[in-house]
């Protein structure tokens, strides 16, 4: 990305991206902020999707296994939760990987965040008709002849 790109083409490039991966977010987001802070959605759509989102370095799909262990450990963040749990489904996670990312913070940042991100991720589910959620069993041993 060039140094030289525009404030206006850095926010079409986010919302291109926003769009890609969460359509129905990015006018949400703008609508929200727009009677209280126009400026915070132009940076959310310019900055994170425009600069940061876009970057090559990560599929989308990795960035949001990263998003959600992050919101989760900063707890407080279920609306953010919900967002980035519907955008973990649209770019390929499955509801299982997404519980076990989840199951996976509960060793960094405790049980309570954990359980608090899995009850948003439960109200997403099921939202979107995807429970119950298939779980692995808790002994692989035991499903083998």
């Amino acid at each position: 990305m060039s140094e030289s790109t525009t404030r206006e083409e850095r926010f079409a490039r986010g919302l291109e991206m926003l769009g890609s991966v969460n359509p129905e977010v990015g006018e949400r987001v703008v609508d929200s902020l727009a009677d209280i802070s126009p400026e915070m959605s132009h940076q959310i759509i310019a900055w994170g999707f425009g600069e940061i989102y876009s970057r090559p370095g990560l599929a989308p799909r990795d960035r949001q296994l990263v998003t959600l262990g992050m919101l989760t450990a900063l707890g407080g963040c279920e609306a953010q939760l919900e967002v980035h749990i519907n955008t973990a489904l649209n770019v390929g996670l499955t509801p299982e990987q997404i519980v076990e990312a989840l199951l996976q913070s509960a060793g960094y940042c405790g049980f309570p965040r954990a359980l608090n991100a899995t009850a948003v991720a439960k109200k997403v589910f099921g939202e979107r008709g995807l429970l119950p959620v298939g779980q692995q069993p808790a002994d692989p041993s035991a499903t083998s002849a």
